[in-house]
């Protein structure tokens, strides 16, 4: 960090001595990325910039990029959410490959202001490079600018067209999570959408398993799932995760390997699944999952890529026959 404050002194001494030149009147030029996100307080963004080695990048004079930087406050809520006791200790926890791709995710390599957001369309390219492509992100214009990340949650931005020399920055109120970083623990607890299942895994000691190596695919319900699962079984979520059973539902949900949308489009229908827990469910032309118990389950969303394998998101707990 000494090194990156010795060069923004430097830089900082060379605007002034120009600024001494020009008219009192004349507006002082604004920084670099690196500069007006360090003069405007993004401590943790700078921080995990600074580790990532990512710094003269921000500082090129010859860039024209887009960054969309979260507030310390982001930081720390996504801190908190992954077990950290402060933004600061999960940069230094985190290695410099895994904050470089993070921070990547942030970053559009061209200078888009709102304006250009608006009309630039529902997906914009990151600097983000994942399995031989760039990796989008989802913005919805409709009311402000919204951005949905990897875990289909969505960043707001709160202040738009912050001016730097060499490109632009968009505040946002979270961190953005890229595709292949996080484990399936991870991406979940990031979502609140899968707290019950969250609080599941948890319950049932399944937390290693699932943020282990894999690769593993899991079919996760969401939380009104779990909610209308409860209704029909006639239980509590208390009494739902303290039944014996409950190791063997979460198991249904998952399969071995690393199972993506094209590939369950490509078997033969109606299709065979073998599940973690040891039985089976079958998946229709229309995708729709038929349980154990000849209950169907239809997916919302597909291809929640983590880490250590991928997420597929469906509207109804599935059950293993009695």
């Amino acid at each position: 960090m000494l090194h990156w404050i010795k060069r923004l002194a430097a830089v900082s001494a060379v605007s002034l001595l120009a600024a001494c030149g020009s008219s009192n009147d004349d507006p002082a030029p604004p920084g670099t990325l690196a500069q007006v996100a360090t003069s405007s307080g993004f401590n943790a963004l700078v921080a995990a910039a600074d580790k990532a080695g990512l710094v003269p990048a921000l500082n090129d004079a010859a860039s024209n990029l887009t960054v969309f930087a979260p507030t310390d406050a982001a930081f720390t809520t996504l801190a908190g959410t992954l077990g950290f006791a402060s933004a600061a200790d999960m940069v230094a926890a985190l290695d410099a490959a895994t904050l470089a791709k993070i921070l990547q995710y942030h970053v559009l390599p061209a200078k888009k202001l709102a304006a250009d957001l608006v009309a630039g369309g529902a997906t914009q390219a990151t600097l983000y490079g994942f399995e031989g492509a760039a990796t989008t992100l989802a913005v919805d214009a409709t009311s402000g600018v919204r951005i949905t990340d990897e875990v289909l949650t969505a960043a707001t931005v709160t202040t738009a067209d912050v001016s730097a020399s060499n490109g632009v920055i968009h505040v946002v109120d979270k961190v953005l999570v890229p595709p292949g970083v996080l484990s399936i623990v991870q991406m979940a607890q990031l979502n609140p959408t899968f707290s019950i299942l969250v609080e599941a895994v948890v319950k049932a000691n399944l937390a290693a398993t699932l943020g282990g190596a894999g690769p593993l695919t899991v079919f996760a319900p969401t939380n009104d799932a779990f909610a209308a699962a409860l209704a029909e079984l006639g239980v509590t979520k208390a009494q739902l995760l303290d039944d014996p059973g409950l190791a063997g539902v979460l198991t249904y949900h998952v399969v071995a390997g690393d199972l993506r949308a094209a590939d369950v489009v490509a078997l033969p229908k109606p299709a065979v699944v073998s599940t973690v827990q040891g039985d089976t469910f079958s998946v229709g032309a229309d995708l729709a999952i038929t349980d154990g118990r000849a209950r169907v389950a239809s997916l919302l969303a597909t291809d929640v890529v983590a880490s250590n394998g991928v997420i597929h998101v469906i509207d109804k707990v599935v059950l293993p026959p009695l």
